[in-house]
């Protein structure tokens, strides 16, 4: 009987032994490997709105709101919200178990200063703040926001997915004031950014954030719940496209944020390559500063308007028609504000126009400095092209070769151009990034703090405020296009058309979510 006992003991041993190797199998850490588009040279998302920097933060810190597939805002951090009756006043209670990764709990004080903190460098922000009347904390994990008026984009405000996102921090780094980069990453959100480990030009990692509670609903665009099923992720930097592709085929990386469109052809008879296009195109956008001579002339920058024509844009830059529209629109073609009020005869190459205004102007010939981003594949063909549109009008243009991060750093500059100023830059935002005339970062018009570029236009401030609070649709349509025509003529930015993005990613990983104004890591997997 013992000895059967025994045989039966050891057997039993011998199993759970053999079993070891399995059970480890199946609990082997997950790392993901993709090439972004960018590399990551800063890393506070308040400071600068830049792309790569706003993906970076969705990885490591929440929102309250955020925006589902259909763009429709949703509680995150917050459990539920009420609105009072003469709609003056907004109660917020967060959802429980919201811990920061240095395990202290998140606080409805942290919220109010990263609210704070986040509308003192992003317009949206900024107007929030002019409706509001107090932010009270009610108790640990409720607070409440008192207004003026019925202003009625509070949620829409905070549930922000483009340029400068309203992402929350504990209130010891929120205290750091906005024109202050922060030193120290301290989120809540599905992964840990791992400093140590943070090599710019080589690789940016994360680990995933064992304490973080994700909603209950599935995912829908930025909203839902975030499961990180990846335990690691890593941005490893190769600017080479060329070597990014191969690194792709060869399994060495595990996706390409973007894929350049020419290289598709190639892909796509690999059977262990797929692809997903964004849900909504990016918007080409030429920027320039009011600041400084010419462009401080608004005549000098409606010639612009005129000499530039988005197709050679296009063509330049994606090349494949699949991918790419005109489109003069705004507010993104196809979506309820776009009109093309204003647009007749700019947008399309009428050099003589501009030649008669830059004459109008009294323009000198002062020289336009033009940054061209080198290291970015999306925008590197575009200030070519704008430069030649531009010379061909009768402007003397400056060309400056610069990586995609100094440029943006550039940008916050308001130095004259003999001390490392700038005129102008081509940049991609995205559709959600220029939807309506409060989201749009390019019509904040409110002078020193309406970056980059510092458009000063008290007519266009006060229309994006009555389009703020007016209920009816259509009339906020006629506002909207009054504001179009008012940008045109007196050139906040100018569109240059609209294009769709391609994300590859290798059959070893599944769940993939469509980017929406940024690359998203949850729901994505690692096929065992």
């Amino acid at each position: 009987m013992l000895g059967q006992l025994r045989r039966t003991v050891i057997g039993g041993l011998a199993l759970a032994v053999a079993a070891l190797p399995l059970a480890a199998s199946a609990q082997k850490p997950s790392t993901l490997k993709i090439v972004m588009t960018s590399d990551l040279k800063v890393i506070d998302p308040i400071w600068v709105s830049a792309q790569i920097i706003r993906t970076h933060a969705y990885l490591i810190y929440d929102t309250l709101f955020a925006l589902d597939a259909d763009l429709k805002p949703q509680p995150q951090m917050v459990d539920s919200y009420t609105v009072s009756d003469d709609k003056l006043v907004y109660t917020f209670k967060l959802r429980d178990g919201l811990a920061w990764h240095d395990g202290k709990p998140v606080t409805a004080e942290d919220c109010i200063q990263s609210i704070k903190r986040w509308a003192s460098r992003d317009g949206v922000g900024a107007r929030l703040l002019q409706h509001v009347q107090s932010f009270d904390v009610v108790d640990d994990k409720t607070f409440k926001i008192s207004l003026k008026d019925a202003y009625g984009f509070v949620i829409a405000s905070l549930a922000k997915p483009g340029s400068t996102v309203p992402f929350m921090m504990p209130k010891r780094i929120a205290d750091t004031p906005g024109s202050e980069q922060i030193k120290e990453t301290t989120g809540s959100g599905p992964w840990i950014f791992k400093t140590d480990e943070w090599k710019p030009g080589e690789k940016v990692v994360y680990v995933k954030n064992p304490n973080y509670k994700p909603r209950a609903e599935p995912p829908s665009g930025l909203a839902g719940g975030k499961v990180a099923k990846i335990d690691r992720i890593e941005w490893v930097w190769i600017p080479d496209v060329q070597t990014a592709v191969s690194a792709l085929q060869n399994g060495e990386v595990d996706a390409m944020e973007q894929l350049p469109l020419d290289l598709q052809p190639v892909l796509e008879k690999d059977k262990n390559i797929a692809f997903m296009r964004g849900k909504f195109p990016g918007q080409y956008t030429f920027r320039p500063n009011w600041l400084h001579p010419p462009m401080d002339n608004p005549k000098v920058r409606e010639a612009m308007g005129y000499a530039l024509d988005q197709k050679p844009f296009l063509e330049a830059q994606v090349g494949n028609d699949k991918f790419y529209a005109t489109c003069k629109a705004y507010f993104i073609c196809n979506t309820p504000l776009a009109s093309d009020a204003g647009m007749e005869g700019r947008l399309q190459g009428n050099t003589a126009k501009a030649k008669e205004l830059l004459k109008e102007a009294g323009y000198d010939g002062t020289p336009v400095l033009l940054m061209h981003s080198t290291d970015l594949p999306a925008l590197t063909n575009l200030a070519p092209v704008a430069k030649a549109q531009l010379e061909a009008a009768g402007f003397k243009v400056n060309m400056v070769d610069l990586d995609w991060q100094t440029t943006v750093a550039r940008t916050n500059k308001k130095d004259p151009l003999a001390q490392g100023g700038w005129s102008a830059f081509a940049t991609s935002w995205g559709a959600l990034d220029s939807s309506d005339p409060i989201v749009s970062q390019n019509l904040i018009a409110s002078c020193d703090k309406a970056t980059p570029g510092w458009p000063c236009d008290k007519r266009i401030e006060e229309l994006r405020d009555q389009f703020a609070l007016e209920p009816d649709a259509t009339k906020r349509k006629t506002i909207a296009d009054e504001i179009q025509v008012r940008a045109v003529t007196l050139g906040t930015h100018f569109p240059l058309g609209e294009w769709y993005g391609l994300f590859a990613y290798r059959t070893t990983t599944k769940g993939w979510l469509p980017p929406m104004s940024a690359m998203v890591f949850w729901n994505a997997e690692k096929v065992q």
